[in-house]
């Protein structure tokens, strides 16, 4: 590699907004974000079980099946 031209690499520590932190490398020493591995839908779970009952409610509706 040329010297001069590449940014310095380091150690970047990650902080999510639900207070999770950890360490990547980078080209930025601290990065903040607003979601991650342990707060998003997708990672905890939740996003399936949301959209599953969306589709079964949809289905009662149409069939006229009464919720208990």
């Amino acid at each position: 590699m040329k010297d001069g031209i590449h940014p310095n690499y380091y150690q970047a520590t990650v902080t999510c907004n639900c207070g999770n932190t950890f360490v990547t490398g980078s080209t930025k020493k601290e990065i903040h974000v607003e979601v991650c591995s342990k707060c998003h839908s997708f990672y905890t779970g939740q996003q399936k079980a949301t959209a599953a009952r969306g589709r079964i409610d949809k289905f009662n509706r149409k069939y006229g099946i009464a919720s208990k």
